[in-house]
């Protein structure tokens, strides 16, 4: 017979042994125990008396979810320039629905008719072609699992009092999706790349007319002209009919209605690479072309908003890593603002570009905590502290947001947004700023 797991803690303020959850003895104590009679145990509801709802041409979400919902934040200068935050606090596993994938427009979500869209491909090429989104359904696809993750989500974590939102409407500008599409590197070896080729000037086919540079190694290696988001065809506002997909690169990248890409020598040097996605560090330098997006953590539940209901006792602390250097390798979690740290398990599959969803459970006594979650990947990266993020950056930046988040929980169960681990901090709300532009 298999020995169970003590309940001892393995880190400060109650942190328990992460394999506790592969016990299958190991409850939460959630269950509610019947009382009253066999025959009101045995009563039957509504909903099992009458015939159900009938068949739905596309299925819809239920009506007792309806605030789990994207958070638009639109701009309050530019219309139709805005953003709509992904609900990560109301979700679970890695993969985001589509319809709560997280939206970043610059001049509003283009209709555009498949029939008449073309995708040009030209430049130092030996053969400028078009490719109808008929041609590319015809090519071999793959699929991969990544996330895309906006440079700007997190931005409020500059501010120097802590957010008030929500942990997907503060961190939320970054989703996972399984993409489908045309390898890039197929459609640039047909048409001939000329070897003074390095950069790739990738344009969308929105009012804004987005255009932005691309170096070759990228395109020739992992990248994806995505015709498929989740298995369906790609939704209007994750690009539809085409978008190209960088792989652990930031979201500005992956351009959304892709309808050209021009093989140059040097990067064009435009508004979203140069007054835009970039950032002024403290030595007075720029700090520019920041494609790949570092490891990142946050805890999703228990998170800012919620209160522990249950009072003192077992929770499970969940949430999200990624890093677009490749495979989350390790994700500690401290519920002492820092001063213990327990590794969590890492839920299978942990893949590289991906979200990776962590567990572990705790035992709270009913006094104040601090939870923190601190990400690790292959490369060795960790995630740094908010102190040391500003300390290497600056308050300039904006943009790459990456720091360790952290959660106060008072003595009533209530969770917020706190910087001072010392002690609960209170406050007025800080909005967050959707001025992306």
């Amino acid at each position: 017979m298999k020995k169970s797991l003590p309940l001892t803690p393995v880190a400060g303020n109650g942190l328990l042994d992460r394999r506790l959850f592969l016990q299958s003895g190991l409850v939460l104590g959630a269950a509610q125990l019947v009382a009253g009679n066999a025959k009101a145990a045995a009563a039957r509801p509504e909903w099992m008396s009458v015939p159900g709802e009938p068949f739905t041409l596309y299925g819809q979400p239920a009506q007792f979810e309806e605030e789990v919902v994207r958070y638009p934040a639109p701009n309050r200068v530019l219309r139709n320039n805005g953003a709509s935050w992904t609900p990560l606090h109301r979700l679970e596993g890695m993969i985001t629905p589509n319809g709560l994938h997280y939206e970043r427009h610059h001049n509003g979500v283009p209709q555009i008719d498949p029939a008449q869209h073309r995708l040009l491909v030209h430049g130092l090429v030996r053969q400028p072609a078009f490719f109808s989104i008929d041609n590319l359904l015809r090519y071999p696809m793959r699929s991969q699992i990544c996330f895309v993750e906006c440079g700007g989500n997190s931005n409020a974590g500059w501010n120097k009092n802590p957010s008030r939102a929500e942990a997907g409407y503060f961190h939320g500008l970054v989703s996972c999706s399984e993409w489908t599409g045309v390898p890039l590197s197929t459609v640039l070896s047909e048409v001939g790349i000329d070897k003074k080729a390095k950069w790739l000037i990738a344009d969308g086919a929105d009012a804004f007319a987005m255009n932005i540079s691309v170096p070759i190694e990228k395109a020739m290696d992992d990248a994806i002209l995505a015709l498929y988001q989740n298995g369906e065809r790609l939704r209007p506002e994750n690009g539809y009919p085409l978008r190209l997909i960088l792989p652990g690169w930031e979201g500005v990248l992956n351009v959304k209605w892709l309808r050209a890409l021009k093989a140059v020598e040097k990067p064009i040097m435009a508004r979203n690479e140069t007054a835009r996605y970039t950032e002024l560090l403290p030595s007075g330098e720029a700090r520019m072309f920041t494609f790949t997006m570092e490891a990142k953590s946050l805890i999703t539940s228990p998170s800012g908003g919620m209160v522990l209901k249950q009072g003192p006792g077992l929770y499970q602390v969940t949430g999200l890593a990624w890093s677009g250097r490749g495979r989350i390798k390790q994700v500690d979690v401290s519920a002492d603002g820092g001063k213990t740290w327990a590794p969590a398990e890492l839920q299978d599959p942990v893949l590289p570009k991906a979200f990776t969803r962590f567990r572990i459970p705790w035992q709270w006594d009913g006094s104040p905590a601090v939870l923190k979650s601190r990400a690790v990947d292959e490369t060795g990266y960790v995630q740094p502290e908010r102190e040391q993020l500003i300390a290497d950056r600056g308050r300039q930046g904006f943009y790459h947001y990456n720091a360790i988040v952290t959660w106060g929980v008072d003595e009533y169960g209530e969770v917020t947004h706190v910087y001072d681990t010392e002690q609960k901090q209170s406050g007025t709300d800080v909005s967050i700023d959707a001025d992306w532009d």
